[in-house]
């Protein structure tokens, strides 16, 4: 054979291979692993797109769209020109104050003048009568007519059908306004709503040159047109204007969207790396039935490019055919898991993109080169002595090698999944903690059960002395059992426990109302107000406007670069001041003030903002308070919990600050149904005082909640099945030295029974060493993501201890025993005689 050989006859061969070990079973398990491992992903990133783009577009209904942009001057007919060109619905919408009367009685609104396609996102709710039952409808006002939020027919003692006076046009009151869906993206400083035409604006005669007018633009469509949109516009709107996306309609939504995010993204991590350890099992198989086949092709002068070549395009091919058919079954699994829920998602679940199809076939390749290629590059160091002396073995890979090669896939793999660095940081340290203390655990482990094996009869001893004496690949299969059982103990309880906490975060009685514009002098007579009616008083947060001028004595304007930062100085922000720090809130850097700081203001600044400002601890803040300018250095940053839905601020000062200046207070309190008739005495008694309903918002967290909850319970399923060829690629990679140990000892005498309850020991007693180390494992995981990834509560459940010990013994022990059971049926003068 010549030393050197063309590409086309390498391909040949590694095709001639493919073919010959397909046949004799040489690459099904390998090839299983592959297109589990591929299935999975597809089906998880068809799937969780469809539900992403659910969730997102039940999200944009914070906005009424999928994205808005506002602006304080009349909008560009070119903006909605871009919009009709891309194939987008729009609709437009102005906001802007005025006074209602009818008869003697007037009230302060907020007019929201409408175009008719309002709303894109959500629906609209109306009713018959103030604060009754509401219902969804399609409809809008007709011309010369508006509806009203329940707490103006108090304020105005309206009903159905009374005309109200609107600047100069005299207007029909036909509905009640319940709910709309951008309510509560904006919820402060809002007066109660008046829903009227685009049209009928110009007959109040209210919009005259410098009038508060907010106008808005929004939009609707598929994902890649709307951010195709969005680009445009951010390169050509013009001073004063914003654009808001679905993130940026409300924190709260904001923050569900997020945390649904990150447990759909470790669910089919937990796919991923099952896969990954399954196909690393069956490379090793893999590598150690071909040493003799690398050995007589080196003997016959191979060179060792043309023994690796070979091998390599040979798993190429097959992870390129696992990848094709596995996007397939991915892509058809995924529309049978969308069938079934059918009823269970609201609304029609949106078409996928073909993007995860490609990426199957991608991860597919990347799991090969990470975990199958290493054990591969033994092939070109088998001596050819080998043909003669099968008991020589190719030196050692380096553990740089192994381990640097599987670390670099899954730093790019996973950080393709999760796209968090924060949480792709957690997960690799969590992974080489568990390998390494499963690894260590495994080997202390091994090497005390040769002190049980006197203590137990035939079966057990001849189990127990199997572990031990293939002590190296005993402990590799603890540490992968115990890898796959944590990760499925993981998901199956440790996910419903982090769920129910993410559930408790957001309990039945969360506030649903927030109140504004409560004046300093209204306090004592709110109190009473509330007790009168059996009803505990809220606790009362002070709030006061006023505008960033400059950080550390800089214009903000020339110091800050941020879009988001841009947006936060050009218009007011909202402060308050607490002597404690809100238990909703967490201290992340700095220090929170205390009784003896002394005089000089101090603020704590919430996280994000603090970034897109670009502050660091002992910067100095100067604001326009009421005129008057105040100065206060930062001594904290802060993580605020938005979907607590409890009254949080970007600027905490701390006491004593804003005490000179007067500002009004806010609170949230949770309104019963059988409640509601008291916002109607509410509003006749402190007609200043504004309260926002808040439940359809908590619905729409809630939604998100519920939809994330669904999709990681079908991820489960998947990995569920990750978790079962991790189990059958690690029984294969032993079928050959135990078809030999099962024919030696059988032609001993041992009976077969004999034989067969030993195995059945072995994997019993290997699945509860790998069941105790799981559920330590997924105790440990589950702590770490609760408290360091989705700030939850996390409770210890011993329940896991009892389902990893019986997961353990059943699934390994049982499917072990099964998977093995051909080699003890197998007549041992076959096996002698094939050596």
């Amino acid at each position: 054979m010549r030393a050197a050989c063309p590409g086309r006859r390498i391909l040949r061969l590694a095709l001639l291979a493919l073919v010959r070990d397909s046949k004799s079973g040489e690459l099904r398990v390998l090839l299983l692993a592959l297109l589990v491992a591929v299935s999975a992903m597809t089906a998880v990133g068809f799937f969780t797109s469809r539900v992403s783009l659910a969730v997102d577009r039940q999200a944009g209904e914070v906005l009424a769209a999928d994205l808005r942009l506002e602006s304080r001057q009349p909008l560009e007919r070119d903006y909605f020109r871009m919009a009709a060109d891309a194939g987008l619905r729009f609709a437009e919408m102005s906001t802007f104050p005025s006074v209602a009367f009818k008869g003697e009685d007037n009230a302060l609104i907020a007019v929201r003048a409408v175009s008719s396609d309002y709303p894109l996102r959500g629906r609209l709710k109306i009713a018959d009568q103030a604060f009754g039952p509401a219902r969804e409808t399609f409809q809008l006002p007709g011309a010369g007519e508006v509806w009203l939020e329940s707490r103006l027919f108090a304020q105005l003692d309206a009903k159905i059908g009374d005309r109200i006076q609107v600047g100069a046009a005299e207007l029909t009151v036909t509905q009640v306004l319940d709910y709309r869906p951008d309510q509560g993206s904006q919820f402060v400083d809002l007066a109660p709503t008046l829903l009227m035409r685009l049209e009928d604006v110009p007959a109040t005669g209210l919009l005259q040159e410098g009038s508060r007018i907010s106008h808005a633009a929004l939009f609707a469509g598929e994902t890649a047109a709307i951010a195709a949109l969005k680009r445009q516009l951010e390169l050509r709107k013009k001073p004063g204007q914003r654009i808001a996306d679905l993130r940026d309609g409300s924190p709260q939504i904001r923050s569900a969207i997020d945390r649904a995010g990150r447990f759909l993204s470790l669910s089919a991590l937990a796919t991923l790396l099952l896969a990954a350890v399954a196909v690393a099992i069956s490379a090793r198989r893999y590598v150690v039935r071909h040493l003799d086949t690398a050995a007589l092709m080196k003997s016959m002068g191979a060179p060792q490019r043309l023994v690796l070549g070979i091998s390599v395009l040979e798993l190429l091919m097959t992870g390129l055919l696992a990848g094709m058919l596995g996007a397939v079954v991915g892509y058809v699994a995924q529309e049978g898991i969308a069938y079934l829920l059918r009823d269970l998602v609201h609304g029609e679940l949106p078409r996928p993109t073909l993007g995860a199809g490609w990426l199957g076939i991608l991860v597919a390749v990347l799991i090969l080169v990470g975990f199958a290629l290493p054990p591969l590059l033994q092939l070109r160091h088998v001596p050819p002595a080998r043909v003669l002396r099968r008991n020589l073995e190719p030196p050692p890979l380096r553990y740089m090698t192994v381990y640097g090669t599987a670390l670099a896939a899954l730093v790019v793999l996973l950080g393709w999944l999760l796209r968090d660095m924060e949480l792709l940081v957690y997960v690799l340290v969590a992974i080489a903690g568990m390998f390494a203390a499963l690894t260590l655990a495994g080997w202390i482990l091994v090497r005390l059960l040769g002190r049980f094996r006197g203590k137990v009869g035939v079966s057990w001893r001849y189990g127990m002395a199997n572990i031990a004496r293939r002590d190296r690949d005993s402990i590799v299969q603890i540490v992968a059992f115990g890898l796959g059982l944590m990760v499925l103990l993981l998901l199956a309880v440790v996910r419903q426990d982090l769920m129910r906490e993410w559930r408790a975060s957001l309990p039945a009685d969360a506030p649903n109302y927030f109140m504004i514009n409560i004046r300093p002098d209204q306090e004592e007579a709110l109190h009473e107000f509330f007790v009168e009616r059996d009803m505990a008083p809220p606790r009362l947060v002070p709030m006061i406007r006023a505008r960033l001028l400059s950080i550390n004595s800089i214009p903000a304007t020339e110091a800050v670069h941020s879009d988001r930062g841009r947006e936060f100085i050009e218009r007011e922000a909202n402060l308050t001041w607490a002597a404690d720090m809100q238990t909703d809130n967490i201290l992340l850097e700095g220090r929170w003030w205390q009784p003896d700081d002394g005089g000089e203001p101090q603020v704590s600044v919430e996280i994000d903002l603090a970034r897109a400002l670009g502050l660091k601890i002992g910067d100095t803040l100067t604001y326009d308070v009421t005129g008057e300018e105040l100065t206060a250095r930062v001594t904290s940053f802060r993580e605020v919990q938005w979907d607590t839905f409890q009254p949080n601020f970007f600027m905490v000062f701390s006491p004593g600050a804003l005490d000179d200046s007067i500002g009004t207070y806010i609170t949230s309190l949770h309104v019963r149904r059988d409640q509601r008739s008291m916002l109607a005495d509410l509003s006749r008694h402190f007609p200043e005082v504004t309260a926002i309903d808040l439940e359809a918002l908590l619905d729409q967290v809630r939604g998100v909640m519920d939809k994330a909850s669904l999709a990681v319970q079908y991820v489960f399923g998947f990995s569920l099945l990750a978790g079962i060829m991790v189990l059958l690629a690690a029984v294969q990679s032993t079928l050959d030295e135990r078809r030999y140990e099962s024919a030696m000892l059988r032609t001993l005498g041992a009976s077969r029974r004999i034989v067969l309850f030993g195995v059945a020991a072995e994997f019993t007693t290997l699945g509860l060493l790998s069941g105790m180390l799981a559920a330590i494992g997924a105790s440990v995981a589950g702590y770490v993501l609760a408290t360091q990834v989705f700030n939850l509560t996390y409770r210890f459940n011993p329940a896991i201890w009892g389902l990893g010990l019986l997961a353990g013994a059943l699934l390994v022990g049982v499917s072990g025993t099964l998977a093995t059971r051909s080699v003890v049926n197998h007549p041992p003068a076959a096996v002698l005689r094939d050596g």
